[in-house]
This record gives structure tokens, sequence and C-alpha cells, in this order.
């Protein structure tokens, strides 16, 4: 079985004249890499953090990003019940408004556009998340359990062209939704946060797959990290599973199977001891097309069921986890 190198202690994610660091290569159960020293990488490096909160009746999305030469804010909501999307994206050129904490948890970070603002904000015990577009606004916070672990991952390219990012399934959410007026609180237990954390330094062309669950299921809060494409042959993969917030790092690359032209149809992902499916219930496209920049976006949620078996050799069966699985290639 291949094992992935695990990161043996804090460290910088870049070294002497801003390449990669070899030593932070690897995984962690926790975010310990500084990255304050990226810094600009001539239309390379791209910083994000995206936040999706699910709850039984509504999911919603924030995203505050930078990709050297312009921002690219988002709010997003969808009412379940209606399939009813509110939503707002904006391509600021040249980049302004929008700041980006230097590392995880180091600080703010927010976005500023045309009706759109975005603010991130660590407080004790885990972090808040406020957006406000025209019709919408939600104040959430995502709660940070003692001991709840995280995925960090940085991903070696080359020694110019890296990524560090983390992976956080399962927070619990809290907090307050207001739609058209009307203010709608989340169910406390039954919502959850998820966090996409990315500082690095990217190729101009790529694709990943990206699953993330997180829900109860069998008396147990369970956590879905599951990738490919975009850390293939690169020694290491963002592969995890969480068990009351105990990470079990899936080693290796995952096998995906679904098809775009039918976004109904389950999205089958097995590897490493996690053999799921997730059966969608709504498709969230984007598509961009600005000549040198484009993207295309495939994102369906729904809920994960499946197995998945521990190094140990305990097997858990879990259903009902909700979340979604994407497919997403740029040009960028």
């Amino acid at each position: 079985m291949i094992r992935e190198p695990g990161i043996a202690a804090p460290t910088t994610l870049v070294g002497a004249h801003g390449r990669l660091n070899r030593a932070a290569v690897g995984w962690a159960p926790q975010p310990i890499i500084d990255t304050s020293a990226l810094g600009a990488g001539r239309g390379r490096t791209k910083r994000w953090e995206y936040w999706n909160v699910i709850t039984p009746t509504h999911i919603l999305a924030a995203t505050v990003s930078s990709i050297d030469y312009a921002c690219l804010p988002e709010v997003w909501v969808l009412e379940r019940a209606t399939g009813r999307e509110w939503g707002r994206t904006a391509t600021v050129i040249p980049p302004r408004d929008t700041v980006l904490a230097a590392r995880l948890e180091y600080g703010p970070s927010w976005a500023r556009a045309k009706e759109l603002e975005i603010e991130i904000t660590e407080e004790a015990g885990g972090t808040r998340i406020q957006a406000e577009i025209p019709d919408v606004e939600f104040n959430v916070f995502a709660a940070l359990p003692p001991g709840h672990e995280r995925l960090a991952l940085a991903v070696p390219w080359s020694d110019t062209r890296f990524q560090y990012t983390v992976k956080d399934v399962a927070r619990p959410a809290t907090g307050t939704l207001r739609l058209d007026g009307a203010e709608v609180r989340l169910p406390e237990g039954e919502s959850w946060a998820v966090l996409d954390h990315g500082r690095g330094r990217w190729p101009y062309n790529i694709s990943w797959n990206w699953g993330a669950g997180s829900g109860r299921s069998d008396g147990h809060v369970i956590g879905v990290q599951v990738g490919a494409q975009w850390t293939a042959g690169t020694g290491v993969s963002e592969n995890a599973f969480f068990i009351d917030g105990q990470l079990h790092k899936i080693h290796g690359e995952t096998e995906w199977e679904y098809d775009l032209a039918q976004w109904r149809a389950p999205w089958r992902v097995s590897g490493g001891g996690f053999e799921a499916v997730l059966t969608p219930f709504h498709v969230k496209r984007s598509r961009t097309n600005l000549l040198v920049l484009s993207g295309r976006t495939d994102q369906c949620f729904g809920e994960w069921a499946g197995t998945f078996t521990t190094a140990a050799g305990s097997a858990i069966s879990f259903a009902g986890i909700a979340g979604w699985a994407e497919a997403v290639h740029n040009r960028w």
C-alpha cells in the first residue's frame, strides 16, 4: 500500500526565492503549515477561502478568492424544497477590495464588490461567516470542537508549482439566514459547515474532482473528504474519512465514476477502504469564458452512503450524509 508522507512538524510552505519547501510536502491532521511568505506569483498564485453550509432546508456558500490578476468572490444560496437559487458572483480586474489571511486562522478574510459583501473572522471556539447580496444575508458560526481534526495537505507539482489545502468537514454550524426579508434559523445539531482553504501556485490548465460530506449516521458524526485528478502522480492525495472528528487518512488515489450528462445519476468513489455513492438532488453549474481565463464547474449536491474500513479493520457503514461531488476544469 502507498503510504503518503506525514508532515513531521510545523514549517513554512515556501523557502528561499519563494520556491516550495520540500519539508512541507505531505499531510497532517491540523493546519500546521505557515503560508504567510507565499506572496505574489506573477499570475500563478491562487488563494481562497470557500465555506459551504448544509442544513436540512438550505445550502449556503461564500467564496473569497484571489488569483493574482483577479478577485472572484461569490455568494450562493439554495432552497432545497423548491430548488430556488440566489447568487451573485463578481470578477474584479484588477484585483481590489479583497483581503485573505496570510495563513489559516491568523486573521480575517473579506471581499467587497458591487452588491456583494463577505466577511470571515475567527472567534473563540470557531469561525464566523457573514455574507450579503440583494435579498440574501447570512450570519453563520462554524464551531471548532476540541480535538476536531482537519486534513492539511501540501501537494508538489514542482518546486515552483504547488498547493497547500486544508479540507475541514463536519463543523457544527449555527446562525441565521435571511431570504427576501424572512429569517430562517439554522437547525442546531443538523447543520454542518465545510471549509476549503487554499494557498499555492498552480499550473495554467488543471482539472479536479472534489467530494465532501457531513452528518450523523449510526450514532457517529461522519465526515467525507475525497478528491482526484489534480494530485495524481504527486505522491500525496486529499482523501480522508472522519469519525467523530478523528481523521483516518486514505492513502493513494480514489477512483471516480460519474456522468455529467446525466447529473442525477449516482457518483461512485472508491479506494483505500472507502466505497461510497453520492445520490444527487441538485446540480450547480458555473461557466466562465474570458479568453485566457476560463472555467467549468459541475457541483452535484446529494447524500453519501457507503462503507469505510479503517486501518485496524473496523468497517463503518454510513448513509444520509449530506454533501456534494464536483468536476472542475480551469484555465487560469
